[in-house]
C-alpha cells in the first residue's frame, strides 16, 4: 500500500473527475488573451457539424463572440495564449461528425470526444496536428478507415479508437510515432494482417487489437526495438500461423492474450523467458503438443487459460493444483487436470513368458501355467478376499454395537469430560454419537437441514477446495450423498477450548440470507477444530470471476446482484440486527465470498478472528495486505474496523467492474488495484477500466457502471473518515439499480436465530 503516497488528496476527488461532468475552465486562470480568429472559426465549424442533443454546446454561442471562446465559458474548451489546446466533451450525447476544420487548431494537444454517438469518419487532418498528444474517440459510431496520417503525428502518446465501426487494414504508419505508448483499436471491424511496424515500435506499452477481423500470422519481429511492452491483446480475431518465437524477447510483458484465433503448432518451452508474465490466455486456438513444463516456473503468473485447443499429455502438476479445470477443458487428449480427466496408468512390464525368445526362451526359462495352477491361484486369492471381507464386517458390527451404547451414554460422559457428545440439528441428541470415531471428540450442531454424527463427518470423502491463513477448506460428501463445507482450522493459532467454544457458539447464532451459516463444530481429542458450513455449489467469487472458461460470461446484472448481496451481508454484520452484536469481518476478500447455484452471494469466514490468537490474526492481516484487500491504515492501527471492511468491499466492487484480481493487478503493474484504476481514470482511458465483457453492456448500462465505479472509489478512499458506511453503500447501489433492489428485498427471508441446546 506504499503506493498510496502518489494519490494524496483522496480517490474521491478522482472519482468525481471520472463522473465526466465537465469542470468549468473558468475555475482555472485565464491569461486574458482572446482566441485567434483561425481557432474561433474552426470551433464554429466543428460545432456546426456536431448534433447537440442535450444543449451542451449552447455556451458556444455567437453572443459571447470571439472574446468568449477562451474565457472559460465555452464548455470543454481550454486555451493557452489565445489558442485552443484541449477539447474535452466526453459523455455529452453528441452526434453528427467531426469536422475537417479540426485540423486548423494547430495548438490542439488533446481531443476527447469518447462515449458519445458521433458518426462519420475520422478526418485525415487530425493526423496533421503537430502538437496532438491524446486522441480519445472510443465508444462512438465512427466508421471508415483509420487515417494513415495519424502515424505522422510527431508527439502522439495515446490513440484510442476502440468500440467504433472502423474497417479496412491497419496502416503501417501507426508504428512510426516514437512517443506512442498506448494504442487501442479493439471492438472494430478491422481486417488484414498486423503491420510489422507495430511489433517494432520502440515506445508501445499497451497494444490492444482484440475483437476485430484481423487475419494472417503474427509478425515474428517482436522485442528487437520494443523493451517496454506490458500488455498485448490480439484475441478474438482470425489470426493463424504459429506462436512467434520473438515473443520470448518481451521480458517486460505482463499480459498476453491470443485467445479465440486459429493459431496452431506448439507452445514453446522458451515462454519461460517472458519472466514478467502475469496473464496468459491461449484458449480457443489450435495449439498442439504438450503444455510446456516451463510454464509453472513463471514467477508472476496468476491467470492461465489454454482451454479448447488440441493439446495432449499430462498437465504439469503445479498447474493442475493452481488453476481450475476450466483453464484446461476442451483438449480431448489432455489429462491430469481434474478427477474426470485422469491420465492413463503407464503400461505394465510384459511378463517374462512374453519376452523375446532370444533373451528368455519359453521352453527353458519358464513353463506355461496349467489349468490346475490357475484354479489353485484363483482359489487362494478368493480365500484372502473373503477373509478380508469377514474381518471388515466384524469390525463394523462391533463399532455399531459400541456406537449404540455410546450414544445413550453421551450426555453423562460429556458431563464428566470423557466421551464424545453428538448434538443433532436443532440441538437434539443424535444416536450413534461422534465419540467413537472421534476418539473422544465432540460434535455440536446449531441448526440446518442435515443431521449427521461425528462418525459420518470424519468418514466422509473430502476434496480440498482451498487453503487460507485460517486453515484448509474441504468439500465433504457424507455417506448419504449430502455435501457440507468443512474448514479445518490451523493448529496453534486458535484460542483455548473454553474460550473457543464460547466464541464459536456466538458465531453459530448468526443467521442472514447473505451470511454463510455455521451449522456445527467439532473438537477432536488432539486439539483438532473443524467448522461445518453449508456447501456452496458455485464456489468462491474469486474463482467465478478469474477461473472460469471463456464460454462463461458474467453480465452486468449478475455482477450488480452479487455486489448488492455482499453489501447487504456487510450491513447486517455492522448493524444491531445481529443479536445487538456488531461484527467487523476484518478479512473480506473475493475468496471468502461464496456463491450458491443461483449465484447469490454468502459472506464466509465471518467472525473467525474471534477464534484466533493475536498471532493468528497478525498472519491474516499480513495475508490481506499481500492480496490487495487491506486498508492502508492497517499498517499503523493493526485493528480492523467497519471502515476497513468498507475498504475491502470497495476493492471487491472494483474487482467486479474490472475483472481483475487485486493480486493480478499488483503483479502486472507494481501497484494495487485501486491505484491502478485511479491512474486509468486520471488518463481518461475509461474503457480500459471495465472488464471487456461489460463493454458489450455499455450502451445500456454505461451510466450505471460509471456510478458504481465512483462509489467503489469512494469506498477505497485512503482516509477512513471519507469512506461511506456499508448502509450508505447499499443505498447508493439500490439507487443505481432499483429493479434489482426490489427483487432482492422480495426474495430475502432471514432465517430464525438457532438455539443451541445443552445436554
Amino acid at each position: 500500500m506504499g503506493k498510496w503516497g502518489n494519490y494524496n488528496g483522496g480517490l474521491l476527488h478522482i472519482a468525481l473527475f471520472f463522473s465526466f461532468v465537465q469542470v468549468s475552465w473558468s475555475r482555472g486562470s485565464w491569461d486574458g488573451v482572446m482566441v485567434t480568429r483561425e481557432d474561433y472559426e474552426a470551433l464554429s465549424r466543428v460545432k456546426s457539424e456536431l448534433i447537440d442533443f442535450r444543449g451542451v454546446l449552447t455556451s458556444w454561442s455567437n453572443g459571447s463572440g470571439i472574446a468568449g471562446a477562451c474565457s472559460g465559458r465555452w464548455a470543454g474548451i481550454k486555451c493557452v495564449r489565445g489558442q485552443v489546446i484541449a477539447i474535452n466533451l466526453p459523455w455529452k450525447g453528441l452526434g453528427g461528425r467531426i469536422s475537417e476544420k479540426i485540423g486548423e487548431l494547430q495548438a490542439l494537444r488533446k481531443l476527447s470526444l469518447h462515449d458519445n454517438v458521433i458518426g462519420g469518419s475520422i478526418p485525415a487532418a487530425i493526423g496533421l496536428l503537430p502538437n496532438l498528444r491524446g486522441l480519445h474517440l472510443f465508444n462512438n459510431r465512427i466508421s471508415g478507415r483509420v487515417p494513415p496520417s495519424l502515424g505522422r503525428s510527431p508527439v502522439l502518446q495515446t490513440l484510442d479508437l476502440s468500440n467504433n465501426q472502423l474497417s479496412g487494414n491497419l496502416p503501417p504508419s501507426l508504428g512510426n510515432p516514437t512517443r506512442l505508448f498506448r494504442l487501442n483499436l479493439s471492438f472494430n471491424y478491422l481486417s488484414g494482417s498486423i503491420p510489422v511496424s507495430l511489433s517494432q515500435s520502440p515506445s508501445l506499452v499497451f497494444l490492444s487489437l482484440h475483437h476485430n477481423n484481423l487475419s494472417g500470422p503474427i509478425p515474428d519481429t517482436w522485442g528487437a526495438g520494443n523493451k517496454t511492452l506490458l500488455v498485448l491483446d490480439l484475441s478474438n480475431n482470425a489470426i493463424n500461423g504459429s506462436f512467434p518465437s520473438s515473443f520470448t524477447k518481451l521480458a517486460a510483458l505482463t499480459t498476453l492474450n491470443l485467445g479465440s484465433n486459429k493459431i496452431a503448432g506448439g507452445i514453446p518451452e522458451s515462454i519461460r523467458n517472458i519472466s514478467g508474465l502475469a496473464v496468459l490466455d491461449l484458449s480457443k486456438n489450435e495449439f498442439s503438443g504438450e503444455i510446456p513444463k516451463s510454464i509453472p516456473s513463471l514467477p508472476n503468473l496468476t491467470s492461465l487459460n489454454v482451454s479448447y485447443n488440441l493439446l495432449s499429455g499430462p498437465v504439469p502438476f503445479l498447474l493442475s493444483k493452481k488453476y481450475n479445470s476450466s483453464a484446461f477443458v476442451g483438449n480431448p487428449n489432455l489429462c491430469g487436470y481434474s478427477p474426470s480427466a485422469p491420465c492413463p496408468s503407464p503400461p505394465a512390464a510384459p511378463p517374462l513368458s512374453q519376452a523375446p525368445s532370444s533373451s528368455f526362451p519359453t521352453s527353458r526359462g519358464h513353463r506355461k501355467l496349467s489349468t490346475k495352477d490357475i484354479i489353485l491361484i484363483a482359489a487362494g486369492v478368493l480365500s484372502i478376499l473373503l477373509l478380508i471381507l469377514c474381518c471388515t464386517l466384524l469390525v463394523c458390527l462391533i463399532k455399531k454395537k459400541v456406537s449404540g451404547g455410546g450414544g445413550k451414554e453421551a450426555p453423562a460422559a460429556a458431563a464428566g469430560g470423557g466421551a464424545a457428545t453428538g448434538k443433532a440439528a436443532g440441538g437434539g441428541e443424535k444416536e450413534g454419537g461422534a465419540g467413537e470415531t472421534g476418539g473422544g471428540g465432540k460434535l455440536v450442531h446449531f441448526d440446518g437441514p442435515l443431521a449427521f454424527t461425528a462418525d459420518d463427518l470424519l468418514c466422509a470423502t473430502a476434496e480440498i477446495m482451498g487453503k487460507s491463513t485460517y486453515g484448509t477448506a474441504y468439500k465433504a460428501t457424507l455417506e448419504d450423498g449430502n455435501q457440507v463445507a468443512v474448514k479445518r482450522l490451523r493448529e496453534r493459532i486458535t484460542k483455548g477450548q473454553r474460550e473457543f467454544e464460547q466464541e464459536v457458539c456466538e458465531l453459530g447464532k448468526i443467521r442472514d440470507p447473505y451470511i454463510l451459516a455455521l451449522r456445527a463444530y467439532y473438537l477432536g481429542p488432539k486439539g483438532e477444530k473443524l467448522l461445518v458450513y453449508d456447501y456452496m455449489s458455485n464456489g468462491s467469487l474469486s474463482s467465478f470471476l478469474h477461473a472460469r472458461g471463456p464460454e462463461t460470461g458474467i453480465d452486468w446484472a449478475t455482477r450488480m446482484s452479487i455486489a448488492m448481496g455482499i453489501t447487504r451481508g456487510l450491513c447486517f454484520l455492522h448493524s444491531k440486527e445481529n443479536n445487538n452484536n456488531n461484527i467487523v469481518h476484518g478479512n473480506l476478500t473475493s475468496t471468502n465470498i461464496l456463491l450458491d447455484d443461483s449465484n447469490h452471494p454468502r459472506i464466509g469466514d465471518v467472525g473467525l478472528s474471534r477464534l484466533m490468537t493475536s498471532a493468528g490474526n497478525a498472519n491474516v492481516v499480513a495475508t490481506a495486505a499481500a492480496s490487495g484487500y487491506r486498508a492502508p491504515e492497517f499498517s499503523k492501527l493493526k485493528n480492523a474496523s467497519a471502515k476497513t471492511d468498507v475498504y475491502s468491499l470497495g476493492v471487491i466492487l472494483l474487482e467486479l467492474l474490472t475483472g481483475r484480481s487485486p493480486g493480478e493487478a499488483t503483479a502486472a503493474g507494481g501497484t494495487d488495484l485501486p491505484a491502478w484504476v485511479a491512474s486509468i481514470v486520471k488518463e481518461e482511458w475509461t474503457n480500459e477500466v471495465f472488464d471487456v465483457e461489460l463493454m458489450r453492456d455499455a450502451p445500456a448500462a454505461g451510466e450505471e457502471m460509471l456510478e458504481t465505479l465512483k462509489l467503489a472509489l469512494h469506498c477505497v478512499d485512503p482516509s477512513p473518515a471519507a469512506r461511506p458506511e456499508a448502509r450508505q453503500v447499499l443505498e447508493k447501489l439500490e439507487e443505481i439499480k432499483p429493479e434489482l433492489a426490489a427483487a432482492a428485498q422480495a426474495a430475502a427471508s432471514p432465517s430464525p436465530v438457532p438455539e443451541k441446546t445443552e445436554e
